[in-house]
């Protein structure tokens, strides 16, 4: 069975709640595709089902949903061409990009039926308390419910098996609702986790107006858990909803990254090329593509070549050619958005050294510079092709990076350790990455942002505790 007619048998199991579909249109091979609009009605017993599964699933073993996960690692293996094409049709993503989600989703799902098998308790000593003698203690991790999963279009397979590798490794059931931009590789990767021996009902996909679905999930007391991923504007919404439910949200960033005097003048170029990478890579529709770079003054005008030379040589071109490296933006609304906020920096006079300009359905890269703080492309998260690069000219850069709203990842290019340490301790971001863009993620470690980056820490290990609950029982024997 082709991939295609899969994700529409998948889509089809909704229609038995008699919905009208979503109007969204997509493109090439899922042109003839369409998701349905959830209501009330459906949603309430897409909950009750959720529920009484997740009764059933809880009593799984370790083994046996360890199992279920790497099982379907091995299927996505064999059908990572195909669903790369899937990937690149509904999210616009260059081919080579949707490659390298492939890759990191199968990753991100092996790591969550590892990390479920290291999910351990501890002995507490009870007789440390003057009275405690006479009893063994033990704590141990016991599963949620129901979990309710929100996902964006820019990774619409990793970012949802970032929230459903864990809650399924604990033994949750979870409901997503992905992008109504891009369902299709929801709907795949259930179709596999069934495949590979998940039961049917465990995880469900609904679609449709995310606060319509959102307001009706969180009316049910069975979601136990939200993880959200997506604007700032929706999380702090959800978060005033979700009452003393468990709740994660990965949201904004303007990534900035500070560049050294004591970085090595031989590293430059290759310094400029990861800083072009992180800023265009994916039209930049990444919350933390590279957005805002300071440079030291002794160091700034050879960066700042490098990185517009590097920008030039770009290439526009169709979603399935290898050699594209930036396309078409997911909608006209996002390019209309970034055009309007380069002109406005543009006529409070920034200059743009490369870009700047629509060109077909995108944006062409754009590098900017002598921008001022209060400008929207300095504090609000741009998620488009344009970076921003000042001289430092001797500010502190400490200074300069925590007065942001944001806070999730920060990168330090700097050959000097003194620096790079003292750096490390003194920015309050989730995350500082040394001698690497702020782009870089690797699935398995700690993702958490401050402010209004978010709240709540994901990565596979860190996100199946905050899909859990823990539980300590006290075994009195005298």
């Amino acid at each position: 069975m082709g991939i295609t007619k899969v994700i529409e048998n998948e889509i089809k199991k909704a229609s038995k709640y008699n919905l009208n579909t979503y109007p969204y249109k997509y493109i090439g091979s899922l042109e003839n595709l369409t998701i349905y609009d959830f209501d009330e009605p459906a949603i309430a017993d897409v909950v009750k089902t959720a529920q009484e599964k997740y009764l059933e699933y809880r009593k799984t073993t370790l083994y046996q949903r360890t199992e279920i996960l790497l099982n379907t690692t091995k299927l996505m293996e064999e059908h990572k061409e195909t669903i790369a094409e899937i990937i690149s049709y509904e999210a616009k993503k260059p081919v080579k990009f949707a490659m390298q989600e492939i890759e990191r989703s199968i990753q991100t799902l092996k790591l969550s039926g590892i990390e479920a098998s290291k999910l351990e308790g501890e002995y507490i000593n009870l007789d440390v308390a003057a009275n405690g003698g006479g009893r063994n203690a033990f704590t141990k991790y016991e599963s949620l419910g129901v979990v309710y999963a929100m996902t964006p279009f820019n990774f619409p397979l990793n970012l949802v098996i970032h929230k459903v590798g864990p809650a399924l490794a604990v033994g949750n059931s979870v409901i997503v609702k992905p992008s109504e931009k891009t369902p299709f590789s929801t709907y795949f990767l259930k179709y596999l986790l069934e495949q590979s021996g998940l039961p049917e009902g465990v995880m469900q996909v609904v679609t449709g107006d995310g606060e319509k679905v959102s307001d009706a999930l969180l009316s049910h007391d069975e979601i136990k858990k939200l993880s959200f991923t997506g604007s700032v504007r929706v999380g702090e919404i959800l978060k005033n909803k979700i009452g003393l439910r468990k709740l994660t949200l990965e949201l904004g960033s303007t990534s900035p990254l500070y560049i050294s005097k004591n970085v090595k003048k031989e590293n430059i170029k290759d310094i400029a090329e990861q800083v072009v990478n992180g800023a265009f890579a994916y039209n930049g529709q990444a919350c933390i593509s590279t957005q805002k770079v300071f440079i030291d003054d002794e160091v700034f005008e050879s960066v700042i070549e490098e990185i517009v030379k590097k920008t030039k040589q770009l290439q526009y071109g169709p979603l399935n050619d290898h050699t594209t490296d930036y396309s078409d933006l997911i909608d006209s609304q996002s390019q209309q958005r970034i055009i309007e906020w380069i002109k406005e920096a543009e006529q409070g006079g920034a200059e743009i050294l490369t870009g700047g300009e629509r060109y077909k359905g995108s944006v062409k890269p754009t590098v900017i510079t002598g921008t001022t703080e209060d400008m929207k492309i300095c504090r609000q998260e741009i998620f488009g092709p344009v970076v921003v690069i000042e001289n430092l000219k001797g500010r502190n850069i400490t200074e300069i990076l925590n007065d942001s709203s944001f806070g999730l990842n920060a990168g330090v290019f700097t050959s000097d350790f003194e620096e790079a340490l003292q750096l490390s301790n003194d920015l309050d971001y989730g995350q500082v990455l040394i001698n690497d863009v702020p782009t870089v993620r690797f699935d398995h470690m700690p993702y958490n942002g401050r402010r209004h980056s978010g709240y709540g820490t994901e990565g596979i290990k860190y996100a199946i505790k905050e899909m859990s609950q823990l539980k300590m029982v006290s075994l009195k024997y005298v």
